[in-house]
């Protein structure tokens, strides 16, 4: 399995080009993406009634939220934080779903580095 992340997903969506979205339209057409569910709340919040955004969202499974995952997102965050980085609570939220489900992120946005180099976060 493997996560993706709202930007690529909106990047698909607007057909843009890219190695992200094309590694998404390979692993969507072998059945294997997941979403982080913070994921459903971004895409969702910008286009609500989109019927290729639900369409796409009615193929794809969320990952649950373990328990003890609120508070292993705030390490997290404070672990970026306290490295000088930048760590947005959606991206932190997005990149402990990824780490305790040991998926891979598929992402454009170039701040999930971050929690790739300090936190365990493995990008595809």
């Amino acid at each position: 399995m493997i996560a993706v992340d709202s930007s690529t997903l909106v990047a698909y969506l607007q057909h843009e080009l890219g190695q992200d979205v094309e590694r998404f339209e390979t692993q969507l057409a072998q059945a294997n993406v997941v979403l982080p569910p913070v994921v459903i709340s971004e895409v969702t919040s910008a286009r609500p009634d989109d019927p290729e955004l639900l369409s796409l969202l009615s193929q794809l499974r969320p990952l649950t939220l373990l328990e003890g995952y609120w508070e292993r997102t705030g390490r997290l965050r404070f672990l970026i934080l306290s490295n000088g980085r930048k760590s947005r609570l959606g991206d932190a939220l997005i990149a402990q779903s990824c780490i305790d489900h040991n998926v891979a992120l598929i992402t454009r946005d170039t701040d999930f580095r971050h929690y790739a180099a300090h936190g365990g976060l493995t990008l595809a």
